[in-house]
């Protein structure tokens, strides 16, 4: 599995040219409701084997949880169900509030 940064997915969020991936935040709700990427889809681990159906297994798809750690692990999940183009980011939703948007706040 790919780990992508958060200045890295901040590029690649901004970047035009490029589609922009689905943004899998497997957080609880109550984490989301604290602070999320904009666009994020909120699919907190306990569902993910429920609703993985709602994902294309070609799109690319970036896992997000606090730390990096449950994303991780549900970017595993997908990768053994045949999703192929997946990826985890690193130092999760933490980084993102440290090194993306210092306004974000933080838990």
């Amino acid at each position: 599995m790919e780990q992508v940064s958060a200045r890295d997915l901040a590029a690649w969020l901004a970047d035009a040219s490029r589609p922009s991936p689905v943004l899998l935040d497997v957080r609880e709700a109550w984490e989301f409701d604290t602070c999320h990427i904009n666009g994020a889809v909120l699919v907190p681990v306990s569902l993910i084997s429920a609703r993985i159906g709602d994902f294309d297994a070609d799109a690319a798809i970036v896992c997000i949880c606090h730390h990096g750690a449950r994303s991780m692990q549900v970017a595993a999940y997908l990768e053994c169900n045949g999703f192929s183009d997946v990826a985890n980011l690193t130092g999760g939703i933490h980084a993102w509030a440290l090194q993306v948007d210092p306004v974000m706040a933080q838990y």
